[in-house]
C-alpha cells in the first residue's frame, strides 16, 4: 500500500507542468478578461416607450462605453455605446443609448436580416454552457430579428428564425430625425423588455435569484454612409462597389470578428437588491480559472483539426501538458478522443472540482461518481 501511494506521488512529481504564459503563446486575445455588470431589481413599474423617465432607469448605472469587437488593442469606436440593465420577477429590461450623428434604417419586416442595417444586438446565453442561447437585434425602425441556436454555428448549430421572443416589448426613441440627410441627429435609445418566460427552457419560468450569472453580450453594428440623391447610402469599395465592411463594437471583447463565440461573453450577475444600491465589485466565477485551459484545449483541436483532418488523440499531439500549475491552480487535464470526438476533463489536485468539454464546445461540470 504504501509503495503504491509513493509510485502514484512519485509519477506526479515527474510529469512535467506548464508556464501558463507559453501555452496560451498566441491565443491571448481570446482570453481578456470578459466584461461585467450587476443587474438590480426595479423600484417601481417600467413602460417601455425608449424615454428612460422611471425612477428605476435614472438609478441604474450605465455599462462601460463599447469597444472594438477585437479588443482595447484596436482604435476605440468614434460612437459611443452603452446600455443599462434592470430586472424583476417577469422581466429583464434592457435599455441602450446609440451615438448617431446620421440615424437611418431601411429594414420594417420582422425577422428581416437587421445587421443589413446599422443596429444593436443582444445575446443570452442564461445557463453559461455555450449552448442554447438566444439572439436579439433592433434598428431604429424598431424592427425585430430574434433567434435560438441550439449550439454555434462552429459545432454545426442551426438558427431557428421561426423562434420569437413571445410578448417582447420593445420601443425606440430618436433624438432627431430618421432618415433625414438634411440634419445632423445625436443618438437613437433602444428600450426592452424581454419576459423571463420567454427565454426560460422548460415548462418552468427561470427567475434568477441573488447572484444568479447569465453570460450576455452586447454589439453594435455600423456602417460608413454617405449621401447620395438626398439619402443615407453605404459607402461601397472603388473596384467592386460592394458595400465596406461593417463596424462591429461590442461591449465585451470576443477577440475575433464572431459574435457567436458565447464563452466570451460578459458577465452579467443579478442581485435582488434595488436600483441605486452602492456598486458591487464583482469576482469572476471561481469556475472560470478551470474552464479557460479547457477552452484553450479545445481551440487547439479545432486547429489541429482543421491541419490533419482528425483530432488529436493525445495531449503531445497539441503540446498540451496533463498538469496544470498555475499560481493559484493544480489540476490535471485527461483527453478521451477518436479522430471524429474528444471530451477533455479537468480535475483539481486535490478536490473534487471537475469540468469538462467536447468537440461542440459544450462546458459543463461534472460530478464524481
Amino acid at each position: 500500500m504504501h509503495r503504491l501511494f509513493f509510485f502514484i506521488i512519485a509519477v506526479f512529481l515527474f510529469v512535467p507542468t506548464v508556464n501558463a504564459q507559453e501555452l496560451f503563446a498566441g491565443y491571448e486575445q481570446l482570453f481578456t478578461t470578459p466584461s461585467q455588470y450587476t443587474a438590480y431589481q426595479t423600484t417601481g413599474k417600467i413602460r417601455i416607450d425608449g424615454n428612460l423617465k422611471e425612477s428605476s432607469w435614472e438609478k441604474a448605472e450605465w455599462s462601460d462605453y463599447f469597444i472594438d469587437i477585437k479588443g482595447s488593442k484596436y482604435p476605440a469606436p468614434p460612437l459611443k455605446t452603452r446600455f443599462k440593465l434592470l430586472w424583476d420577477s417577469q422581466y429583464v429590461y434592457i435599455a441602450a443609448a446609440l451615438e448617431e450623428p446620421a440615424i437611418w434604417a431601411t429594414l420594417k419586416q420582422h425577422d428581416a436580416i437587421i445587421f443589413y442595417d446599422n443596429d444593436f444586438e443582444i445575446f443570452i446565453d442564461p445557463i453559461g454552457d455555450t449552448h442554447n442561447y438566444f439572439e436579439i437585434e433592433i434598428n431604429a425602425l424598431n424592427t425585430i430579428f430574434d433567434l435560438f441556436l441550439n449550439k454555434p454555428y462552429r459545432s454545426g448549430g442551426v438558427a431557428l428564425l421561426n423562434w420569437d421572443v413571445q410578448h417582447l416589448k420593445s420601443a425606440v426613441s430618436i433624438k432627431g430625425t430618421l432618415n433625414c440627410a438634411m440634419d445632423t441627429d445625436k443618438e437613437w435609445v433602444v428600450e426592452m423588455a424581454i419576459p423571463l418566460r420567454s427565454i426560460s427552457m422548460g415548462n418552468k419560468v427561470q427567475v434568477p435569484t441573488d447572484g444568479t450569472v447569465w453570460r450576455m453580450n452586447f454589439s453594435r453594428v455600423a456602417y460608413d454612409t454617405e449621401i447620395i440623391n438626398g439619402n443615407h447610402t453605404k459607402k461601397t469599395d472603388t473596384i467592386h462597389h460592394r458595400p465596406l465592411p461593417e463596424h462591429n463594437w461590442v461591449w465585451s471583447p470576443q477577440g475575433v470578428v464572431n459574435m457567436h463565440l458565447p464563452e466570451r461573453w460578459g458577465y452579467l450577475q443579478f442581485s435582488t437588491q434595488k436600483a441605486g444600491t452602492a456598486k458591487i465589485n464583482i469576482p469572476l466565477p471561481a469556475a472560470e480559472k478551470y474552464k479557460k485551459y479547457l477552452w484553450l484545449l479545445f481551440y487547439k483541436q479545432q486547429q489541429y483539426r482543421q491541419q490533419k483532418k482528425q483530432y488529436a488523440t493525445e495531449l503531445s499531439q497539441l503540446n498540451f501538458p496533463a498538469i496544470i500549475g498555475d499560481s493559484d491552480l493544480n489540476c490535471r487535464i485527461v483527453l478521451q478522443a477518436t479522430p471524429l470526438q474528444f471530451t477533455a476533463i479537468i480535475q483539481s489536485i486535490p478536490g473534487n472540482e471537475k469540468w469538462q468539454i467536447d468537440q461542440e464546445g459544450k462546458i459543463n461540470k461534472t460530478v464524481n461518481p
